[in-house]
């Protein structure tokens, strides 16, 4: 009787490949990306220190499309963030108190400006627009045209250190491979959750078949991830602080009564209004939120380049916006996913270090940037024209 519920439920081979061509397709462009730069760049791009440099330089941008992707998802967006980014500077305190100062400075903008945007209904382009000029110009006001450098070593560790160099933690033999399987055991277990409580509600789920080659697809990345680099120095600190966040966001997006409402507002802010949600605190929040990840990315961002400049986080917003577009948000709302930011993310990055390590020139990487975003919005509208 199981056995033929299962079959029931499965889907057939063409409608999982079509399936996985809508929902994968990001992901599968990334693949055929970083596949192309590889040979392009004999070998280069996928190398274990390439790409343990590779995250460590991209990871504030997917910081700030976790937290720029709520705000799409409202239907609204943020363009302050590059700015918020450079005026996360805080002079003469121990790093501990530096971290909260920022965090709660970030926290303060981002309620500053969901306070026009949800209170006040002021547009979130002109809201955050004139953020990006005030905190740019508070910028070159606070350093006053110079560059703070260097700071403390412990103010450095996430941005620039490795599981090995963890107290204790970093003492365990095969550390990195210890995580790779912890990951992959998660992983698997979601899986296998996810499709127990689809058949226990007489939803279609995957066969037998498609979830054993999932779960085995998600053991092998998870071990030959974590293998690739412990060829270099083991794991990045940065992507621990990443992997915790996109698994954070997406549980709140995907699994709370908040994330639904985010959802809810993008989707329809008038059914929303009339379905009891407080819209006006949603859009507060959201832009709160902002304004921590951003805090988040420029603490991360400094300690990264050792230094504090004027120009930090020049065309941020953009790169953050540019991820959560190519990664399946919809311009209108209400649709994307939190690892669809990321893997967005990681397609411009690998762009950008692929084109870098080929000697492609900045005018034609912007050129080629602009063409992907444009080439991934396009075929967003596709899909969504499809489906209806």
């Amino acid at each position: 009787m199981s056995g033929q519920k299962e079959g029931a439920a499965g889907m057939s081979a063409a409608g999982i490949l079509q399936t996985a061509v809508h929902k994968y397709a990001m992901f599968i462009a990334l693949v055929v990306i970083a596949l192309f730069f590889q040979w392009c760049t004999d070998g280069v791009l996928l190398a274990p220190m390439n790409i343990s440099k590779l995250v460590m330089q991209n990871s504030y941008i997917l910081i700030l499309a976790i937290g720029m992707l709520p705000c799409i998802l409202t239907g609204d967006i943020d363009l302050s963030v590059g700015s918020v980014v450079a005026v996360i500077v805080t002079m003469g305190m121990s790093v501990p108190l530096t971290i909260a100062a920022c965090i709660l400075l970030g926290i303060a903008i981002g309620a500053w400006q969901g306070f026009w945007i949800a209170f006040v209904r002021v547009p979130a382009f002109i809201v955050t627009l004139a953020g990006m000029l005030l905190f740019r110009g508070a910028t070159m006001i606070i350093l006053d045209g110079n560059t703070l450098s260097p700071f403390p070593e412990s103010y450095q560790f996430v941005a620039q250190r490795f599981l090995a160099d963890i107290p204790g933690i970093g003492a365990l033999p095969m550390s990195t491979m210890l995580v790779g399987v912890l990951i992959a055991a998660i992983g698997i277990y979601l899986v296998a959750n996810g499709r127990r409580q689809r058949l226990r509600h007489g939803i279609p789920a995957d066969s037998a078949a498609v979830f054993t080659v999932k779960c085995a697809a998600i053991a092998l990345v998870s071990l030959v991830a974590c293998y690739w680099l412990d060829q270099f120095k083991g794991l990045p600190v940065i992507l621990i602080l990443l992997g915790f966040l996109v698994a954070l966001y997406s549980f709140i997006c995907s699994r709370t009564v908040f994330g639904r409402h985010i959802y809810a507002v993008g989707g329809n802010e008038r059914a929303a209004q009339l379905s009891g949600i407080k819209t006006r605190w949603v859009r507060f929040i959201v832009f709160v939120n902002m304004g921590l990840m951003a805090a988040i990315a420029g603490l991360v961002f400094s300690a990264r380049l050792n230094a504090a400049a004027p120009s930090a986080g020049m065309m941020f917003e953009l790169d953050a916006i540019a991820a959560c577009y190519i990664g399946g948000a919809s311009a209108s709302g209400g649709v994307g996913t939190i690892i669809g930011a990321v893997v967005g993310g990681l397609v411009m990055g690998v762009l950008n270090n692929g084109m870098s390590i080929m000697g492609v020139g900045i005018d034609w990487q912007q050129a080629i940037k602009g063409l992907v975003l444009l080439a991934a919005v396009a075929f967003d509208i596709y899909n969504q024209s499809a489906k209806s």
